[in-house]
C-alpha cells in the first residue's frame, strides 16, 4: 500500500466561497456551487478539493462532524492548516474554527478509530479578512491577485449581477472594489501591494534580527 502525498497547505471552510475569499491569493503561492467549486479550484491550482455533507447554518460541534473532517487531515496530511478566526458574525465560520483545530488534535491519536496513521499537522494559522483584528502576519498575493479575483468570479450563482442573493452578496461591477481595498490595506501593512492577513496563536520565533523582511521606518 502506497502512502499518499502529503499536502503543504489545507485550507478548511464552512462554504465553497470561504477559502477564495479569505485566502485564495495564498493558495495560488447545493449543484450549481459544486460545479463553480470545481473551476474555481482549477483556477487555484488546488490538488484537492471536496466539500462535507454539513448543511449550510447547520455546522455543529459534534463527534461526527470532528470525525468527518478528521478523516480528511488523515487521509491528506497537511502541513498546515488555514481555519477560519475563531469569531464572526455567522455561526458557521467560528464553528468550523472550533472544528477544524479539535479535529487537528485528534488525528494525532494512534487510538482514534479512522483508517491511517496518527498526523499532526504542523502549523495552524487563521484567516482574520473579515475580522476587525490586527494580523500576526500576511502572505504577499501581488503576483496571484488576478487569479484570486478569477476564482472568486467562478461563483457565478453567488457574484453576479441577479435579484436572488442581491442584499447577501455585492454586485459584480463592486466585487473587485472591495477586494483590491483589503487586499491593498493589508499589503500597505507589509510594503507590498497586496496582501492576505494571518493570525496565529504561537509567538514567533526569529534567527536573526537582520532578515525579518518588513522594515520599521
Amino acid at each position: 500500500m502506497t502512502t499518499p502525498l502529503a499536502l503543504d497547505i489545507l485550507a478548511i471552510a464552512a462554504h465553497r466561497d470561504d477559502v477564495e475569499q479569505t485566502c485564495g491569493g495564498t493558495l495560488l503561492s447545493a449543484e450549481d456551487r459544486a460545479r463553480e467549486a470545481a473551476a474555481a479550484a482549477k483556477i487555484l491550482k488546488a490538488s484537492w478539493r471536496s466539500a462535507l455533507d454539513i448543511p449550510d447554518a447547520r455546522v455543529e460541534n459534534t463527534w461526527e462532524n470532528r470525525l468527518k473532517i478528521a478523516h480528511v487531515i488523515r487521509d491528506q496530511r497537511p502541513k498546515v492548516v488555514i481555519l477560519p478566526y475563531w469569531q464572526g458574525r455567522h455561526p458557521d465560520h467560528y464553528t468550523t474554527s472550533i472544528l477544524g483545530y479539535e479535529a487537528c488534535f485528534l488525528v494525532g491519536l494512534s487510538k482514534l478509530d479512522l483508517p491511517g496513521a496518527p498526523h499532526r499537522p504542523f502549523k495552524i494559522v487563521y484567516a482574520t479578512l473579515y475580522y476587525d483584528i490586527r494580523p500576526t502576519f500576511v502572505v504577499d498575493i501581488t503576483e496571484q491577485f488576478e487569479q484570486r479575483l478569477n476564482s472568486l468570479y467562478a461563483y457565478e450563482s453567488q457574484f453576479t449581477d441577479q435579484e436572488a442573493g442581491s442584499k447577501d452578496f455585492p454586485a459584480r461591477a463592486e466585487i473587485r472594489g472591495r477586494i483590491e481595498a483589503m487586499a491593498r490595506f493589508y499589503g500597505m501593512l507589509a510594503g507590498v501591494k497586496y496582501a492576505e492577513p494571518f493570525l496565529q496563536k504561537e509567538i514567533g520565533l526569529v534567527d536573526d534580527l537582520t532578515l525579518i523582511p518588513v522594515k520599521s521606518l
